[in-house]
C-alpha cells in the first residue's frame, strides 16, 4: 500500500508474467528474489500487490512493510519502518508522530504514519494524511489505494471506487488494485464488471483457493449456482481443509453433501493444526449437512460448537440491546414526535425492511424490487453510520447509545442527516426508479432516527415465529455481524428486546411501521403482497408474485430460496430441533406464548 514509484527490471518482468497470465510464477520468482536481497525494494513491492490480489492480506501487508522499510533512507524513517515492518506498532507510531511533527509536509513521513494507522484499524484518521499526501504528490497511486482501503472499510465504498479507479489510471494491470476494484465493484452493485475481473484473476492465479471462493461469492450473488458450486469445488480441490469454502456451499442451502463429503469434513475437523477460523466454519458445514441427512441430535451438537467458537473472541453484551431499548422507551415518546413532526427531508425514496435476520426479509425485498418503481439494493450500512456520527459528540463513554442526543438535533440538523443518507446510498441505485430498498434487519434499533430524518420514508417490519426465526440464526454463520446470533439465550433476549422496542414504536406512532408476519406471506401471499403494496403507495404489479424470476443480484443467506415459489418446507422445521430448545423458549418467555400477538410490556 505504499506509492509504486519503482521501475526496474523486477518490476518489469512481473508485469511481463501477469500479462501473460503468470501471476503465481511471478510470486514464485519475487519470492526468490527478496530471499537472495532483503533490501530488493523492486522486488518487495510487485509481491505485495501480487498477494494481496490473491487473497494474503497478511502476506501482502507484510511484504509492503519490508518495502516501506527497504525505501526509508532517513535513519529516524528506517527506524519507524523496521519497527512497523516487526509488528511494533505502538514504537512506530510513536517515532512516526514525532517525525511527523517536525517535517510536516514530508510525504514519506505522512505515508508511513498513514500506514501505521491502517493497520492499526484507525480507519478515520488514515484519511486525512492520506488525503494530505495526496495533496503534496497527487501523481501517488499508492496513496490513493490505502485511502480506497480505508474509505471501503468504512463503508464508502463510491469513495473507494473513485480511488481505485484513478489508480488503475496509472498502473492499470496491478494485480492488487484489480482483485480490490472487484470487492468494490460487488458492493457497489456493478456485478457484471465484477465478475469479469474475478474470472480474468482466476485465469492470472488459477491454484488460489482463496481467488476462486471469492469469484464463487459474486457467482453466486449472481444467481449463476451451478458455475459458485463449481468454483467453491475448485476451492476444495486446491486446499481440502478450506472451512469457508465448505460453509459456502452449504450456505446455498440447495446443495446436499453426500457421505463423502462429511466423511472428508469430519476428517478436517480431527486435523489439531486446523485453524481456529476453518474449524467454525466447518462446524456450521457439518451441522447443516447432518441435518440434510435428519441426523439432528449430532446437527445440533455440531451448530453449538461453531456457535461457542464463534462467541469466545465477541464482545457483544445483551445488555447493551436491553439498555438502548429502554432509552429509547423513555426518550421516544409520543410527545417527543409530536413536538418535531413536519420536519426532516421529506424525501419518499428509501422503503426500510427491518427485523431479525431470516425472518423473510430478502424475501420481502425480492417481492418488492420486482416492482417496476422499486429497485433493490442491499443491506447498507449507512443509518448506522449516521448514528455514529450523532453518538462521537457525546464525550462521556456511558452515555455512547446516541439516543438522547436526538431531542438536540435541530430541523436544519434532521434535514441535513436525511438529505446526507440519500447523498450516500445513491451509488446503490442504478435503475432510476422512485423508490429504493434499504435492508439492513438491524435497523430497528434506529427507528426513532429514521423517523426524525426521513418521515416520509417506509418502514416495514419482517417478522417470523420466534422458535422458527431465531433457531435459523442460531444455525447460520454471518461472516460480519449479528453477534447476537452465537448463543440461544442471547437470540432469545435480543428478539424479546426488539418485539419490545417495536410494541412501543407502534404506540407511540400508530401505523408508522407496516407489519408483515412470515407465515401469512407463505399461506396467503397474493393478499400480503396487495397490502405490502398499498401501504408503500405503490399499484399493484402481477410481476410481484413472480418474484423468483427476478435476475437481479442477491447478497444475503437466502439468494437461492428467493430464486424459488415460495413454500412451506422452512415453516416449522425448527421442530425437529425442539429438545434442544429450552434456553431459547425460556429467555423468550411470554413473547413467545403470546406471538403472533405481544405481550404486556413494563413502562
Amino acid at each position: 500500500m505504499a506509492t509504486p514509484g519503482d521501475t526496474t527490471d523486477s518490476s518489469n518482468l512481473t508485469g511481463v508474467a501477469v500479462a501473460a497470465g503468470l501471476g503465481e510464477q511471478a510470486i514464485a520468482a519475487l519470492r526468490s528474489a527478496v530471499a537472495l536481497d532483503p533490501e530488493l525494494a523492486a522486488a518487495w513491492l510487485p509481491l505485495s500487490w501480487h498477494l494481496i490480489a490473491v487473497g494474503d492480506l497478511e502476506g501482502g501487508r507484510e511484504a509492503m512493510g519490508q518495502y516501506l522499510r527497504a525505501t526509508a533512507t532517513d535513519p529516524p524513517l528506517r527506524r519507524a519502518a523496521t519497527a512497523l515492518c516487526n509488528h511494533r506498532l505502538p514504537e512506530a507510531d510513536l517515532l512516526l508522530r514525532e517525525y511527523v511533527r517536525q517535517h510536516p509536509t514530508s510525504e514519506p513521513g505522512l505515508r508511513l504514519l498513514a500506514e501505521a494507522t491502517i493497520w492499526r484499524h484507525r480507519d478515520h484518521e488514515a484519511l486525512g494524511l492520506l488525503t494530505r499526501c495526496l495533496e503534496l504528490a497527487p501523481d501517488s497511486p499508492g496513496a490513493r489505494f490505502t485511502r480506497a482501503v480505508a474509505y471501503y472499510r468504512l463503508g464508502q465504498a463510491a469513495l473507494a471506487q473513485a480511488d481505485i479507479a484513478a489508480a488503475l489510471i496509472t498502473e492499470p494491470q496491478n494485480p492488487a488494485y484489480r482483485a480490490f476494484l472487484a470487492a468494490v465493484c460487488s458492493r457497489t452493485g456493478e456485478d457484471t464488471h465484477t465478475l469479469g475481473l474475478y474470472a480474468a484473476l482466476t485465469t492470472e492465479y488459477p491454484s488460489q483457493p482463496k481467488l476462486w471462493m471469492s469469484y464463487g461469492h459474486m457467482l453466486k450473488a449472481a444467481g449463476q449456482q451451478t458455475e459458485s458450486v463449481a468454483a467453491y469445488r475448485r476451492t476444495i480441490e486446491l486446499d481440502p481443509h478450506h472451512g469457508e469454502a465448505w460453509w459456502s456451499l452449504a450456505n446455498l442451502k440447495t446443495v446436499r453433501f453426500d457421505a463423502t463429503d462429511i466423511e472428508a469434513m469430519l476428517a478436517s475437523l480431527q486435523r489439531p493444526e486446523l485453524t481456529p477460523d476453518d474449524r467454525l466454519h466447518f462446524e456450521f458445514a457439518v451441522g447443516k449437512a447432518l441435518e440434510d441427512a435428519r441426523r439432528y441430535a449430532e446437527s445440533f451438537q455440531h451448530y453449538a460448537t461453531g456457535n461457542r467458537l464463534r462467541s469466545e473472541d465477541s464482545s457483544y453484551l445483551p445488555v447493551d440491546v436491553t439498555v438502548h431499548v429502554r432509552r429509547c422507551k423513555d426518550i421516544l415518546t409520543r410527545e417527543f414526535f409530536a413536538a418535531r413532526a413536519g420536519q426532516g427531508c421529506p424525501a419518499r425514496d428509501p422503503i426500510f425492511i427491518i427485523g431479525l435476520p431470516r425472518a423473510g426479509s430478502t424475501l420481502l425485498e425480492q417481492i418488492l424490487s420486482s416492482h417496476s418503481a422499486v429497485e433493490g439494493t442491499t443491506e447498507l450500512p449507512d443509518i448506522t453510520g449516521l448514528a455514529r456520527r450523532i453518538a462521537e459528540r457525546e464525550t462521556d463513554t456511558e452515555l455512547r447509545d446516541y439516543v438522547h442526543l436526538l431531542g438536540t438535533l435541530s430541523p436544519a440538523e434532521r434535514q441535513s442527516l436525511g438529505e446526507s443518507y440519500l447523498t450516500t446510498t445513491q451509488g446503490h441505485r442504478k435503475l432510476g426508479r422512485a423508490h429504493f430498498i434499504d435492508k439492513m434487519p438491524n435497523n430497528f434499533g434506529h427507528i426513532g432516527l429514521i423517523h426524525l430524518i426521513l418521515p416520509n420514508a417506509r418502514i416495514i417490519d419482517a417478522r417470523r415465529h420466534p422458535l422458527a426465526s431465531c433457531f435459523s440464526n442460531f444455525k447460520q454463520h454471518f461472516a460480519v455481524g449479528q453477534l447476537f446470533s452465537y448463543g440461544l439465550e442471547e437470540i432469545g433476549r435480543y428478539y424479546r428486546d426488539y418485539v419490545e422496542l417495536m410494541a412501543h414504536i407502534d404506540a407511540v406512532l400508530p401505523g408508522r411501521v407496516h407489519r408483515v408476519y412470515y407465515e401469512r406471506m407463505v399461506n396467503d401471499t397474493e393478499q400480503e403482497v396487495r397490502r405490502l403494496l398499498d401501504y408503500c403507495g405503490l399499484p399493484f404489479e402481477a410481476g410481484c408474485l413472480r418474484f423468483y424470476e427476478n435476475d437481479r443480484v442477491v447478497r444475503t443467506a437466502s439468494s437461492e430460496q428467493v430464486r424459488q415459489p415460495i413454500y412451506r418446507e422452512g415453516v416449522d422445521h425448527w421442530r425437529h430441533f425442539e429438545p434442544w430448545l429450552g434456553p431459547l423458549q425460556q429467555a423468550l418467555g411470554p413473547v413467545l406464548e403470546a406471538y403472533p400477538e405481544v405481550p404486556d410490556f413494563p413502562g
